[in-house]
């Protein structure tokens, strides 16, 4: 199971895993809608270029949102995220995920590391970037 690593700033998670698979195909699971729903959110709308719109709805009103600010296919994915809900405090573009993604072995190294996050988010995101980095590679090995 993923988890955050020992080293995170004041305002970030980190997580370093490794998946089964080639930089290419962990990228596709990223940034194709297709791929990205069979492991996080139920609707998925990403544009996978600088300026581009990431949101991904995960249905009964949670829905992240943000735009990419890099993409450096099969290597690099950095966009904001945040929360449509008003009450909630990480707004669309008050935090940002950064992706690398680098040969290892016969698989991939990620490295993932969302910054911009207060206290009170930190433990929820940890949470949630757990149970879906689980996923992912549950999801690329189904594939």
């Amino acid at each position: 199971m993923p988890t955050a690593t020992d080293a995170m700033a004041a305002d970030a998670l980190e997580y370093d895993i490794h998946i089964a698979a080639a930089p290419e195909t962990v990228w596709r699971f990223w940034t194709d809608p297709d791929h990205l729903v069979r492991w996080m959110g139920r609707i998925a709308t990403l544009e996978p270029r600088t300026g581009g719109i990431f949101r991904l709805d995960y249905g009964q009103g949670d829905v992240a949102s943000g735009q990419v600010l890099e993409a450096d296919p099969p290597r690099r994915l950095v966009f904001t995220w945040g929360w449509e809900n008003p009450d909630d405090p990480i707004q669309p573009g008050g935090s940002t995920v950064e992706v690398s993604l680098e040969p290892h072995g016969t698989g991939t190294r990620l490295r993932l590391r969302h910054s911009g996050l207060d206290a009170a988010s930190r433990q929820g995101h940890d949470e949630g970037w757990q149970y879906f980095l689980g996923r992912l590679s549950e999801a690329i090995a189904a594939a």
